[in-house]
């Protein structure tokens, strides 16, 4: 086991991290971190020492200060969250799109309002709520809607065919597992994705993103990118932003039909939608471990030393719970008034670049389930929910409902 620098053994006695991965409750252990301590060690799933921290005002602080690298958790011989599924160099994905030139293309992929991409959002979860009636009376709501709906959005964002979006998508159960030492497999299915994205670059019918990329090409001012390059810009953002967005769908169904009042709140008031969304992506559970830093120097974090070269991990749900920031911090209320302060995106220089895509996706989608299946439920008691162990976000295996 690598010991982080500078941990003195008189602090008390490491806790394993991540916690649990049921997505149903919040782990005891938030709260009690919270109380005895916002900065406390841990022993993450490499094996490695990290200090964890709880409040929001210590996460906000880590996020906002450049003290705290993102990119350098990649470094060699640095103490690990987890083993890495994607080249290190990938870690840094948007700080690498910003220095290859690419941002404002990647940026306008992602805006919301680009021509007809709201509709065709709307007219696809309409497409996959009457396919789960053609199949009924029950589905699994994660796999007939909340994957298909955010994978067949990035194949759009993408311009590539939606009949991409099985072969993109079977790559994703391990690309974004949690692991103590490196995964055979990632690294077989990252060369084939990067060479399925590449020959996506050459094909007359790719248009969007990807076809903007691939006309970079005869462009001499970014003669620097190569193919792989501007597949890595793919393959990424078919990943990471499919598995953020159906994770937090599927998480936020759960917040719903577990607690039936907030349900029927949205379902009788789709004028509060968007606030709900905004109150959802508060409290749900999806960010199944945490935000990964490493300190570049020394820094005082309210009363811990943190030294250089240690591990710091923003535990969001411990920052979006915090009642010193939020009142009443489990109540779901839409009339929050700062509950748009949430850390579910980020924050400083990584906050999330989707976010009014990402609050788009889940608003369109949840005024279609509710409007379309208005007595949406569980078809099953919560407890024998299945979660998913050892991924980056809390998922359950199946969602299974009935309407």
């Amino acid at each position: 086991m690598t010991t982080a620098p500078g941990i003195r053994a008189d602090h008390p006695p490491l806790l394993d991290f991540p916690f649990s991965w049921d997505g149903t409750r919040v782990p005891a252990e938030v709260a009690e971190l919270r109380a005895a301590g916002p900065v406390r060690r841990v022993r993450t799933i490499a094996g490695d020492e990290a200090w964890l921290v709880s409040s929001y005002e210590l996460c906000a602080q880590v996020l906002k200060d450049d003290r705290f690298s993102l990119k350098d958790t990649s470094a060699p011989g640095v103490p690990r969250q987890y083993a890495l599924t994607i080249p290190p160099e990938v870690v840094n994905n948007m700080g690498n799109i910003t220095g290859a030139g690419l941002r404002r293309a990647v940026m306008k992929a992602l805006n919301p309002k680009a021509p007809g991409l709201m509709d065709w959002m709307r007219e696809e979860a309409h497409r996959l709520v009457d396919l789960m009636l053609a199949d009924g009376p029950t589905a699994d709501l994660r796999g007939a809607f909340c994957e298909p709906y955010s994978a067949g959005m990035h194949c759009r964002l993408l311009g590539i065919p939606q009949s991409e979006a099985p072969a993109f998508l079977r790559s994703l159960d391990i690309a974004f597992m949690n692991s103590a030492c490196p995964i055979t497999g990632a690294r077989i299915n990252w060369d084939r994705d990067i060479a399925r994205m590449t020959a996506l670059l050459d094909d007359p019918a790719t248009h969007g993103l990807m076809g903007e990329l691939a006309a970079l090409r005869d462009d001499p001012d970014h003669a620097h990118l190569t193919d792989e390059m501007l597949a890595t810009v793919g393959v990424t953002m078919f990943g990471a932003g499919t598995v953020s967005t159906s994770g937090f769908l599927a998480m936020a169904l759960v917040h719903l039909l577990t607690r039936p009042i907030a349900r029927d709140l949205l379902r009788d008031r789709p004028d509060l939608t968007g606030a709900g969304v905004e109150e959802l992506l508060r409290v749900n559970l999806s960010i199944g471990d945490a935000l990964p830093r490493l300190a570049l120097e020394d820094v005082r974090l309210g009363d811990v030393e943190v030294r250089r070269g240690e591990l710091v991990l923003v535990l969001v749900e411990g920052a979006n719970l915090d009642p010193a920031k939020f009142p009443d911090p489990h109540r779901f209320d839409p009339y929050r008034d700062n509950a748009a302060d949430h850390l579910s995106f980020g924050g400083g220089a990584h906050y999330c670049p989707a976010t009014a895509l990402g609050r788009a996706h889940a608003r369109i989608a949840l005024e279609v389930l509710l409007d379309r299946l208005p007595q949406l439920a569980l078809a099953v008691p919560p407890g024998q929910l299945v979660w998913r162990t050892g991924f980056m976000k809390r998922i359950p295996e199946r969602l299974p409902v009935t309407w």
